[in-house]
């Protein structure tokens, strides 16, 4: 992607090819990453001793224990799971639930987090959509979500007790003795294994509608590793925190992939929202990155001590826009700049992120890599462009429109669905729904979701820029306010409020918006505002804008 508008464009006011070239080069694949479990099992006979993850119940593990208890288990696992591909999981990130997804994969299965912070319908449609016949959980998951998935369900805390002595021997000898290349005759997901077969199935949030299932492939995933790893400039010592549910891209590809298959550490806990906790893993593992949403990271600002991150050199931010004054907080709490990064489950998941450091690029300019308001620099081999939201056209280069990606971490497109595919993939890019723009130094900017608009009298009225506005003069974060639209037979759509403490009354706020600068139809009506006890969020830290409308449309104003 060029820094500036070319002479051709210029003239025209009309994008050129060149205006979409990655703007990073990325270095091909290692050769040998043909596959995740082909990887997984190149870093654990190459790190044998290493510690490869721990989680707070305690349990620790290393890369050689890793490869040996996961192979252990898929034998144990083989006897039950049936001749069905897809086999789905729901287990929160711990040491045993990540075992048990290599283990799935090292079978050859291909495995499938579900939502069990979701509805019992939507977890009994994913299981649908991939045909699943087995699912692998917990008593204690099924106790405190209240789901039961459809299938044959298998306990991880049954296994101990069908792990036979020659399970143990059988996986001991293949993991520590056999030569790679014969593994795959006793292991099948290292039989034939190609990058462009499918790895998992990540269903979408479903923040703004019904989920989908996205299939990525093992190219997808490794591909996505690998421009993280050159974006960012891992450590050698990388320690991770991994605290998203592996339902969620960020979590499965991040604090899964990334972690095993650079041969970093990773310590898991199963809630993102236990601050205390976490603020004691960060400080006995010596955390140096987390990967988390702005509302969790002040959650710790607040709720922990400082010197428990005192190792912590990459805060890894995303699914929500960082405020400046939270910016401003991790700093000087923190001393660390956090990074503020974008990514979309589709694109598996990570597009841009900043640095904290110089970024040089092809044409000799450096930069300083961390750009507030921004979500960085796109990864090495991604390409963005932004098309015109009506027309479809092509924007130029700086243009604000529908941001689309082009690179290796592309989906493969929607299980079983070849028209929804269809709307989102042309030509190789990937339609974002989200708007933006590149500035001239390729940082790039989100604007606001197209979801997040009401036509409003014909006017396009963008929710977020109602609740920066609502924030501002009310003195209160995006925790505290959450807007929405709603039909109305006048206008087409109207605005609502949903609120739980702005320390003023719906007409005071609304008298000192109209006294601003926004614009009038901007303004919702005092009668639109809706008390509630919080604003919903999603178990990743997202706002439940799906969620958020039901509320408006049921609840009266």
């Amino acid at each position: 992607m060029s820094a500036t508008i070319g002479e051709e464009q210029s003239r025209t006011g009309q994008a050129t090819k060149d205006d979409f070239a990655p703007q990073i080069p990325l270095p091909p694949l290692p050769p040998e990453w043909r596959s995740l479990p082909r990887v997984l099992v190149q870093q654990a006979r190459s790190l044998r001793n290493r510690t490869a993850m721990a989680d707070s119940t305690g349990a620790t593990l290393t890369y050689s224990q890793c490869l040996i208890r996961a192979i252990a288990l898929g034998r144990v696992l083989a006897r039950r799971m049936g001749p069905a591909p897809y086999v789905g999981l729901m287990l929160p990130p711990t040491v045993p639930s990540t075992v048990a997804n290599l283990a799935v994969s090292l079978w050859g299965k291909i495995p499938v987090n579900l939502n069990y912070t979701a509805s019992q319908e939507l977890v009994d449609a994913s299981i649908d959509q991939c045909e699943i016949t087995h699912v692998i959980t917990s008593a204690r998951v099924l106790d405190r979500f209240k789901i039961r998935p459809k299938g044959h369900l298998i306990f991880l805390e049954d296994i101990p007790r069908q792990v036979t002595l020659g399970d143990k021997v059988w996986a001991a000898i293949l993991g520590k003795f056999t030569p790679i290349s014969l593994l795959g005759k006793f292991l099948p997901g290292l039989h034939g294994d190609h990058l462009d077969a499918t790895a998992t199935i990540i269903f979408t949030s479903g923040s703004t509608g019904d989920p989908k299932g996205v299939v990525l492939s093992h190219r997808n995933i490794l591909s996505n590793v690998h421009q993280v790893n050159h974006h960012i400039n891992l450590l050698p010592d990388e320690v991770l925190l991994g605290i998203l549910p592996f339902f969620h891209s960020f979590g499965f590809t991040v604090t899964i992939w990334v972690a095993l298959g650079l041969g970093k550490k990773v310590v898991y806990h199963f809630s993102p929202l236990d601050a205390r906790v976490i603020g004691n893993l960060c400080e006995k593992h010596g955390v140096t990155l987390i990967a988390a949403t702005p509302t969790y990271a002040r959650l710790y600002t607040q709720k922990c001590e400082p010197s428990q991150f005192k190792h912590l050199t990459h805060l890894l931010l995303g699914a929500e826009k960082l405020k400046p004054e939270l910016f401003r907080d991790i700093q000087k709490i923190l001393n660390i700049e956090a990074m503020e990064g974008y990514g979309t489950t589709e694109l598996s998941p990570v597009v841009a992120v900043n640095v904290p450091h110089q970024k040089s690029f092809p044409d000799g300019r450096t930069v300083h890599g961390n750009r507030v308001g921004t979500v960085g620099i796109p990864l090495p081999g991604t390409a963005i462009k932004t098309i015109d939201p009506d027309t479809g056209c092509d924007l130029p280069l700086g243009a604000e429109g529908v941001i689309c990606v082009k690179g290796p971490q592309v989906m493969g497109g929607y299980l079983g669905r070849p028209e929804a595919t269809s709307k989102v993939i042309k030509d190789g890019w990937y339609c974002t729904g989200d708007l933006g723009f590149m500035d001239p130094d390729g940082f790039l900017k989100i604007t606001d979701r197209l979801s997040r608009f009401s036509k409003i009298g014909g006017e396009m009225v963008p929710h977020v820029g109602v609740e920066s506005a609502i924030m501002e003069v009310a003195n209160v974060t995006e925790e505290n306010v959450g807007v929405t639209g709603v039909p109305d037979p006048k206008a087409g759509e109207r605005l609502r409020v949903l609120y739980t403490d702005l320390g003023m009354s719906p007409d005071e706020i609304c008298k000192r918006l109209h006294a601003g600068s926004m614009p009038k139809l901007w303004v919702p009506s005092p009668r639109d505002f809706i008390k509630v006890d919080s604003i919903p969020i999603t178990s990743t830290g997202k706002v439940d804008l799906k969620r958020l409308k039901e509320i408006a449309l049921d609840r009266p104003a």
